[in-house]
C-alpha cells in the first residue's frame, strides 16, 4: 500500500515535474532551487523542505506540492472541499427557507420561486467563479 504522508524531498535527486508535462526536476547550480527540464519553470523548498512551491510573480496564489514518495499531491486544496460544502450548504439552506415562504404567499407562486432561483444561483455562481481556477 502506497503512503500518502509527505516526505522530505532531497535537493540531490530528481523527481518528475508537478506541472503535468512529463519532465524532470533536477538541482539548479549554485541555488536551493528545482528546475523542470521541460516546461522550464523554477520551484523552491518551503517548509523546512517538504513543499515544493512554483516560483512565479504573476499568479495571485502560489502553487505547491508535497512529496509522497512516488507522485506530488497538492499542498492547499483542503480549502476547496470545505468551500464546496460550505456553498452547498448554503444554497440547500436557501431552498429550505424560500419554499415555505412561497407557498404562504401562493398568489405570488412564480414571483417567489423567481426570487428563490435567483438568491440560489447567486452562490452556485460565486463558488463555480472562484473554483475554477
Amino acid at each position: 500500500m502506497k503512503s500518502y504522508k509527505s516526505q522530505k524531498v532531497d535537493l540531490s535527486q530528481d523527481y518528475p515535474c508537478p506541472c503535468r508535462c512529463k519532465g524532470s526536476l533536477s538541482r539548479i547550480v549554485l541555488t536551493d532551487a528545482l528546475g523542470c527540464d521541460r516546461c522550464q519553470q523554477i520551484f523552491v523548498l518551503a517548509d523546512e523542505g517538504r513543499t515544493l512551491e512554483k516560483l512565479i510573480s504573476h499568479y495571485p496564489y502560489k502553487q505547491a506540492w508535497r512529496w509522497t514518495g512516488s507522485h506530488w499531491s497538492n499542498a492547499r486544496n483542503g480549502w476547496r472541499e470545505s468551500f464546496l460544502s460550505l456553498a452547498f450548504l448554503s444554497i440547500a439552506a436557501l431552498l429550505f427557507l424560500w419554499l415555505p415562504l412561497a407557498r404562504l404567499f401562493s398568489g405570488q407562486i412564480l414571483l417567489w420561486v423567481l426570487i428563490a432561483f435567483g438568491l440560489v444561483m447567486l452562490p452556485a455562481l460565486h463558488m463555480w467563479l472562484s473554483c475554477r481556477r
